[in-house]
């Protein structure tokens, strides 16, 4: 393990930030790669970084702990955790179940304006692997796959994906530094799908998405 090296350009936010704010940026900083695995993560530290106090940053780090982000030492350190390939199987199951779960309830109640938003999202999505902009790529899919999450409206299916999500997300960052353009292809099928009111083709197609993700010994750090 090494000390973790404190951004330098990294703005001040206000001092009324939300725990769950604190928890967001962190997460964040972790899953692009600013924060690296190993690295060791002081709570002081990160607290001085984003202008609060220690605790909503504990709390974050405990959060994150559950997620699987990081790696907690009672008494000695946190630090950033590596990519386990079986952790990612496990959560990229369980993320395919629900996403899964989702279309195949939302299959015919979804208006055109919400699958038209799902386009635009895949359009933008396209765009930015044209661009190598992998960080614009995982917001439109995530804009993309959160269409019929949020059409269903199930929160215990929303938590459980807030908790895994993150992890994925880290995997995805592997998938869409190469080429991910299959991915498009797939989510247009899953668009046409869902506006044939086709449930279980949906479905199908939503876990071949998700099971795209790298699950083996080609995960490293992003």
């Amino acid at each position: 393990m090494y000390y973790m090296p404190i951004p330098q350009n990294a703005a001040v936010v206000d001092r009324s930030l939300l725990r769950d704010d604190v928890y967001r940026r962190l997460r964040d900083a972790i899953v692009d790669g600013t924060f690296e695995p190993g690295e060791q993560l002081r709570d002081g530290d990160l607290a001085a970084w984003l202008g609060v106090s220690r605790t909503p940053v504990r709390e974050a780090l405990l959060r994150l702990g559950a997620s699987g982000l990081v790696v907690a030492v009672p008494g000695r350190s946190t630090a950033v955790s590596t990519l386990d390939p079986q952790a990612v199987r496990d959560a990229r199951d369980v993320i395919a179940a629900l996403h899964g779960l989702a279309v195949r309830e939302t299959t015919g109640r979804l208006p055109v304006e919400a699958l038209d938003r799902m386009r635009d999202a895949n359009r933008r999505f396209a765009e930015a692997l044209d661009a190598d902009d992998v960080a614009a790529a995982l917001d439109a899919d995530d804009e993309l796959h959160g269409i019929p999450v949020a059409a269903l409206g199930n929160r215990a299916l929303e938590a459980v994906l807030e908790q895994f999500g993150p992890l994925i997300r880290r995997a995805e960052l592997v998938r869409f530094t190469g080429d991910a353009h299959e991915s498009v292809r797939r989510h247009e099928q899953l668009i046409d799908l869902l506006a044939a009111g086709d449930a279980q083709g949906a479905e199908s197609v939503t876990f071949d998405i998700w099971h795209s993700l790298p699950a083996e010994g080609t995960i490293d750090a992003p």
